[in-house]
């Protein structure tokens, strides 16, 4: 099992380093494995495909380093999840551009669902609409993430979430005040 890790953090390590050279489209199985000084039924016997060596990395590195249970506080969540990205920016602004199938969105999706819904319930909390709720402001989260991480001038973890939770801050309150006055308005007539 060590041996087997080692030979994936090789690959991964090789495909970091392609990313920033090459476009993603132009990196082949051959160029991962000649990177790290592997074979290609190396290469298969650990990953279906380059795309599943991208998710792999980004499973291993960040995934199974979250646990939801060990945060009281959502917005800590949310700066330890732009943390990581911030750092990892350039691999993850490569990943991100593919679409189609197999693609990284795709599975950062997928992935990040659970902590987005986490997310969206400890920081609005659920109404009676809750599977409509969570998953509006998850994919909420999902693309204002993917699209600051995209941008080429980033700005920082701590001010990107402090802006998010002003503004989901700003919007509950307007949304509140519209509610209050049709209510006012209605109870009048």
């Amino acid at each position: 099992m060590a041996d087997s890790n080692i030979t994936r953090n090789a690959m991964a390590a090789a495909m970091k380093a392609l990313m920033k050279e090459k476009k993603l489209s132009k990196i082949s199985i051959s160029d991962i494995c000649g990177a790290c000084g592997m074979n290609r039924n190396s290469f298969y016997y650990h990953f279906k495909d380059k795309y599943d060596l991208i998710n792999w990395i980004f499973y291993t590195e960040f995934v199974s380093n979250i646990h939801l249970e060990e945060y009281k506080d959502a917005l800590q969540l949310l700066e330890d999840i732009c943390d990581y990205l911030y750092q990892e920016r350039d691999f993850y602004r490569v990943a991100l551009k593919m679409e189609g199938q197999n693609s990284f969105q795709e599975y950062f999706s997928e992935v990040m669902d659970p902590y987005l819904k986490y997310l969206a319930d400890q920081i609005m909390g659920a109404g009676k609409e809750e599977a409509f709720f969570l998953r509006f402001f998850g994919d909420a989260f999902l693309m204002a993430i993917i699209r600051w991480v995209m941008d080429e001038n980033i700005m920082q973890p701590r001010e990107f979430v402090r802006q998010l939770d002003e503004t989901i801050s700003l919007g509950a309150k307007k949304i509140l005040e519209v509610k209050q006055k049709k209510a006012a308005d209605s109870s009048v007539l």
